[in-house]
């Protein structure tokens, strides 16, 4: 029998039905934006910080090699357009953009761990202040470049570009089949392209004096895992033979291909028995998904053959 082609799912097509059936994580998607931003309000926990310790905090006020509205494009905006370049739905990324943000500004606001350079942050004329008893520091800088000080760990630009990088070297994985156990060196090479720009931001936070190493490590490692535990929510690991689709696109040709079936079989007239099976076709010419019955019995009769 000839193989029957699936029609694409756009989004002009079936785009509304997404939108209703995602409606509650658009929901929680605008509530954690709005927990996002009271997280950025409210202040960090002043941690004590002693005369003793401004030996390891006097790393020059520097500013940032990665200003603060590039760390959006480089974990959001540069992921998005590789996913919009194979028309990918780009819920899922800003799901785990949002979620990352979060969990990484209540973690700094928990923490409050003075930055490398907080000594000029405090005492921006170079005179130091402390308490004559507990020895703490008194500061008389700004209030919102100390409040920024605080803020040290663990590192926002770190956590945000491994969280969106990571997430476009898990899902590059699955669409060049990386792990297919052929050996193409230049797929790994793709793979870590997307890892080595989110590792040198990280570096750079290190170099500007923002945040010392442990910040950076911490940050890094929190994006990544959650990076990966949000792709496999939605795929299937690289290594898997299906790993080059989402699991909603195999559960939409399983439900599709039971709908041909028991049409087939309304009519009991033209009932017969039916074996369907799903075969991925990549090849020069064409890239799809085909749905083929794989009855012996009509095949001969479609050949001319008698059994």
């Amino acid at each position: 029998m000839a193989d029957i082609r699936l029609g694409a799912h756009t989004i002009k097509s079936h785009g509304m039905k997404v939108a209703r059936f995602h409606m509650h994580d658009w929901i929680i998607l605008l509530l954690l934006g709005v927990l996002e931003i009271i997280l950025n309000v409210i202040d960090p926990f002043y941690r004590f910080v002693g005369k003793d310790m401004m030996t390891d905090l006097k790393y020059p006020l520097k500013s940032n090699t990665v200003p603060f509205w590039a760390v959006p494009v480089i974990g959001i905006v540069l992921p998005a357009v590789v996913f919009i370049g194979i028309y990918f739905k780009r819920r899922d990324v800003y799901d785990l953009h949002h979620a990352i943000l979060v969990i990484t500004d209540a973690i700094k606001d928990a923490v409050g761990r003075p930055r490398p350079d907080f000594f000029w942050r405090c005492f921006p004329d170079g005179k130091e202040v402390y308490d004559n008893v507990t020895t703490n520091v008194i500061c008389h800088g700004e209030k919102s470049v100390i409040k920024e000080g605080h803020k040290s760990f663990p590192s926002g630009h770190s956590s945000c570009s491994f969280a969106g990088l990571g997430f476009l070297a898990w899902y590059l994985s699955g669409k060049i089949q990386a792990f297919d156990r052929r050996g193409h060196i230049a797929k790994l090479c793709i793979l870590f392209l997307p890892l080595l720009c989110a590792s040198l931001v990280a570096i750079s936070r290190v170099d500007d004096y923002w945040h010392h190493w442990q910040d950076v490590f911490a940050g890094g490692l929190l994006g990544f895992v959650v990076a990966s535990f949000c792709y496999l929510q939605f795929f299937p690991p690289p290594y898997d033979v299906d790993g080059w689709g989402p699991f909603a696109y195999f559960q939409m040709l399983a439900e599709t291909g039971n709908n041909i079936q028991g049409s087939t079989n309304t009519n009991p007239l033209t009932s017969r028995p039916s074996e369907v099976e799903t075969v991925y076709v990549q090849s020069e010419q064409q890239v799809g998904i085909y749905m083929r019955d794989i009855n012996p019995t009509l095949d001969a009769m479609e050949t001319g053959r008698r059994d």
